[in-house]
Order: structure tokens, then C-alpha cells, then sequence
């Protein structure tokens, strides 16, 4: 039984449409780019209607690039097979107010093929709970916490489009790694992002300052993976649109500059149906369980082959530096941070943290990718070597990938990924990340021009 993240009842909304409160209904779902898109229904069509029978859409939102341009390819939707319907089905339990729209409610869908309600597979969302199914037929139940960092600036969304994205003021000028005094500043906002993902029915835990010039993280209490996954997305779009509404900007890019980037680190956890943890063993030296151990001994064996899940754009590589704080190196330590997986906690709260993905991640696919590579684990039983106690930037082992390119091809000879996400995934996001590679060699950039205009 999956618990709800919504705060808002059927007849709760009904009693705040009846009363005026509540006019309008957004039905969402993520797309391949980690994006809340869907479309906002008079309250009284969702409740009449929309509800239980759902709300159409275009099949293309899973086969569009960046720029929403349509993109042949996909097996999926295409020209040929005439860009149909799907539907978004409300899962009423995510049902929730949105305080910084006035007068709005907002559910999160599944999206379904529109002609017999079948669930699509390469829905994001769908490929999460095909996992989450998978450990619920062991008995185990998956917990889970995301850690999204970003920077703030003074300039609006549209001021910033206007300038290019360059010279824009940041909302600090310098390091605020938990510093409060400078931060402070930057409160009004911070504060109303908080207040308003409480009144969206989150658990907001607090917020700190990071390295970068007006970077900031919010953290939320860890809950049950398809929650925590779909807050994720509730809070990422949200807080944009509260950024706007104060007249500033801010942006989940991986790496916006040659300054430190925007990571979301993502804690993972397992207990039995019962609520009883799976992960620690107090017999043991270290207090890990041999299940624990079998599940960080997936991921580091799956690491590589599954970065494209972690890291799925052009941007995320650029992170990936030697001697920051994103890890390159496929190993595991005990409160490590040069680590990909760090080991944290004890007892209900040990767990494992994946400090691979940036900002910019589809926390639905990366939080798939960790399950499945943990399960394979706990399945063949892998052993785990020990841990790395030292600086992994300097160690001689396995790296993630560097670029696109090589994520996507190592997702697509997976046969692990083939096994347990299915080809039809499989195919959909390295056709994706091709799209992207296409794009990005065809583009002339700044750096292009300002190194060849004259000099060369």
C-alpha cells in the first residue's frame, strides 16, 4: 500500500469548490525531461468528469526534445501512427492544494494509452512503480529522499531570456555554504517556497546555503519512493513559479558555470512490509545487513551502465570534475563524500546515498535505477568489496561515464537494463539521449565563437 502525498480528499475539494475556494484543477505528470506538464481543468469538469474518467493529452509530451519539438524515432507516437491520445489518469491520492496559485488544486496522473486505459511503460512514473512492484513481491518496501540543490538570481525568467543567460545577477556574491547572515537575504524567497510546499502537503525539513554564488538547497523528509518522486516534481516546478512571482530566477541546471554544480543527491532505503529495517544488522562490525550489502553491490556493478538514468542530459557530465564534490569514481564508503555511494545512519535511518545525479535529474528514473540495480544485487546475491576509506578522485578504479555519448551507449548494450526495465525503456531514453548528442554537435557556442572569431 503505497502512502498518500496529496492533502486534499475528494470531498474535501468538493467542499472547496462549493464554497469558492477552489476554481481550478492542474492534472500533471513528468515527462522524459523531469518536467510537470499536463493542463489545468475547471474544478467543476474534474469533479464531473475528469476524476474518474481522466483527461487527454498528445502521446507525443514522451517524444519531444527540450524545446517541445516533435522528434521522429520513438516507437511510441510518430507522424506515421498520426500522434494520438493518452490518457492522465488522477491518482487521487496525490491530490494536493498549491498555495502560490491562488485558487488551485493539483493531482498527479498515470498516463495511460487512451483506447483500453493500459499503463504506457515508458512513462517515468510507470517505470518507478514497475520497480517498486518488483521489491513488493520480496516483501520489501522502498523509502526514499531527494536533495535538490539550485541557484537563485535577481533577474526574472524573462529577463533572463532576453540576456542569453549571461550576466545575470546572483542572489549572493559569494561562498554561503551554511553561512545564515548572507543568506538571509534570499529568506523572502526561501521561505515562501517552504511555507507553500507545506501547504502542498510536503514535509519540509529546512534549507541551507551550498558553494556556488545564490545556491541553495531545500530539503524535504524522506518518504516512500513514488511520493518523494512525485513531491520532487511538485516542488521543483513549484518553486520556479514562486521565483517568478518574486521577481527572480532560479535554475536545477547540472552545472550553470565553472563554479560548483547543483547535485541532488538521493538517499535510498529499504524495510520490510511490516516496517521493520532491512538494511542494518547491529551483529554486524560495521552494522550493515547482508542484504544492505547485496544492495550497494548492484548499484556499483550497475553504475555505468545506469548513469544514463542518473546523469540524462549534455549538461549533466559537466559536473563530473576531479576534485569537486560530484564523484566520478564507482565506489562505495562509509560517510564518504569523494564516494558515487556514500553509506550513512543506522538502524531505520541507515541507507545509501547516490550522489551521482545533479539537478537536472528525472528523479523517477534515477530512483528506478537504484532499485533495480540494488535488487539485481540482493537477487545474485553480489558480494560487496570493502569500503574506500581514502580520496576515490585519486583511486585507480572504475569512473562514470564522461559524456552522453558513452552513457547512452552503455545503457543501450545493458543486458541488465533490457532485463529488468524492458527493451521498449530501453530504446525510448538512449533514442532520447541521441536526440540530444545530435543537437548538441550541431550547435555552434559562445565558447566557439569567442576562441575562433578573430584568432583563428
Amino acid at each position: 500500500m503505497i502512502p498518500a502525498s496529496g492533502n486534499l480528499s475528494p470531498q474535501e475539494l468538493r467542499d472547496e469548490v462549493a464554497s469558492g475556494a477552489i476554481d481550478t484543477v492542474i492534472v500533471a505528470f513528468t515527462d522524459m525531461q523531469g518536467r510537470l506538464v499536463g493542463k489545468r481543468v475547471s474544478a467543476r469538469l474534474f469533479l464531473e468528469e475528469v476524476m474518474e474518467h481522466g483527461a487527454e493529452c498528445c502521446n507525443y509530451l514522451l517524444a519531444v526534445d527540450v524545446d517541445l519539438n516533435t522528434v521522429d524515432g520513438y516507437a511510441l507516437t510518430s507522424w506515421e501512427s498520426g500522434y494520438g491520445d493518452m490518457a492522465m489518469i488522477p491518482d487521487l491520492s496525490t491530490l494536493r492544494r498549491a498555495p502560490w496559485l491562488p485558487g488551485t488544486a493539483l493531482v498527479i496522473a498515470d498516463l495511460t494509452l487512451a483506447s483500453d486505459h493500459s499503463p504506457i511503460p515508458v512513462s517515468p512514473r510507470q517505470i518507478l512503480r514497475r520497480q517498486i512492484d518488483r521489491l513488493e513481491e520480496r516483501g520489501l518496501v522502498p523509502y526514499v529522499g531527494t536533495e535538490l540543490e539550485f541557484l537563485v538570481f535577481d533577474d526574472d525568467y524573462r529577463t533572463a531570456w532576453r540576456k542569453g543567460y549571461r550576466d545575470l545577477a546572483t542572489a549572493s556574491d559569494f561562498n554561503t555554504d551554511y553561512a545564515l547572515q548572507a543568506s538571509t537575504r534570499l529568506e523572502p524567497l526561501l521561505r515562501d517556497i517552504r511555507n507553500s510546499m507545506d501547504g502542498a502537503g510536503m514535509y519540509c525539513e529546512g534549507v541551507k546555503g551550498e558553494c556556488n554564488l545564490g545556491q541553495q538547497e531545500i530539503a524535504f523528509r524522506y518518504a516512500h519512493a513514488l511520493p518523494t518522486c512525485d513531491n520532487h516534481s511538485v516542488y521543483k516546478s513549484g518553486s520556479k513559479e514562486i521565483a517568478e512571482a518574486h521577481g527572480k530566477s532560479i535554475t536545477f541546471m547540472a552545472k550553470f558555470n565553472e563554479r560548483e554544480g547543483n547535485s541532488c543527491h538521493v538517499h535510498a532505503s529499504l524495510r520490510s512490509t511490516a516496517g521493520d529495517p532491512v538494511f542494518a544488522d547491529s551483529g554486524s562490525p560495521d552494522g550493515m545487513s547482508k542484504t544492505f550489502r547485496h544492495f550497494i553491490a548492484g548499484q556499483l556493478a550497475a553504475m555505468r551502465e545506469f548513469t544514463l538514468l542518473y546523469a540524462p542530459n549534455i549538461n549533466s557530465y559537466k559536473r563530473f570534475v576531479e576534485g569537486s564534490f560530484a564523484p566520478t569514481a564507482v565506489a562505495w564508503g562509509h560517510d564518504n563524500r569523494t564516494c558515487a555511494l556514500r553509506v550513512v545512519g543506522r538502524g531505520h535511518g541507515m541507507r545509501v546515498e547516490n550522489r551521482v545525479p545533479g539537478g537536472d535529474v528525472n528523479q523517477y528514473l534515477a530512483v528506478a535505477g537504484m532499485l533495480a540495480s540494488g535488487l539485481h544485487g540482493i537477487e545474485r546475491q553480489l558480494e560487496l568489496g570493502e569500503p574506500l576509506a581514502g580520496n576515490a578522485y585519486t583511486a585507480d578504479i572504475a569512473r562514470v561515464p564522461t559524456t552522453l555519448r558513452e552513457a547512452a551507449d552503455l545503457f543501450e548494450r545493458s543486458r541488465l537494463a533490457r532485463e529488468v526495465f524492458g527493451d521498449d525503456v530501453v530504446e525510448h531514453y538512449t533514442h532520447a539521449a541521441r536526440v540530444e548528442v545530435a543537437a548538441y554537435d550541431a550547435a555552434v557556442t559562445d565558447w566557439e565563437r569567442v576562441r575562433g572569431f578573430e584568432r583563428l
